[in-house]
């Protein structure tokens, strides 16, 4: 049995996301929150939020003892790209990319 949750369009680039999902991965449900509270990157508050809703869903949906969750699937994935233009010299425009993301988080209960 395994509990999911997905966040779609965050707005932080998946490169971001990525480096505090490697951090989590394989983690178990408790020692995962307490590394994305004490981690100073700006990923971790979608990540923390995440996490909590994926509990959740195994807990309420699933009936999973929540203290044997570990975090079997974590991955992010590029989602749509803001396309905005920046003045520039001489009246040229500078395009600034604004990337957002689509972050996957699975659990499932330890044996």
């Amino acid at each position: 049995m395994e509990a999911r949750a997905n966040l779609k369009y965050a707005r932080i680039s998946p490169r971001k996301v990525k480096i505090v999902l490697d951090l989590i991965r394989g983690k178990d449900a408790e020692t995962a929150a307490a590394i994305l509270k004490y981690t100073p990157k700006a990923a971790c508050e979608y990540l923390e939020k995440l996490l909590k809703s994926a509990v959740a869903n195994a807990e309420n949906n699933h009936h999973m003892d929540v203290s044997r969750l570990y975090i079997a699937e974590c991955y992010v994935c590029p989602g749509p790209i803001l396309k905005r233009l920046r003045p520039g010299p001489h009246g040229r425009g500078f395009q600034i990319q604004k990337k957002t993301s689509h972050v996957t988080l699975v659990l499932r209960e330890a044996e």
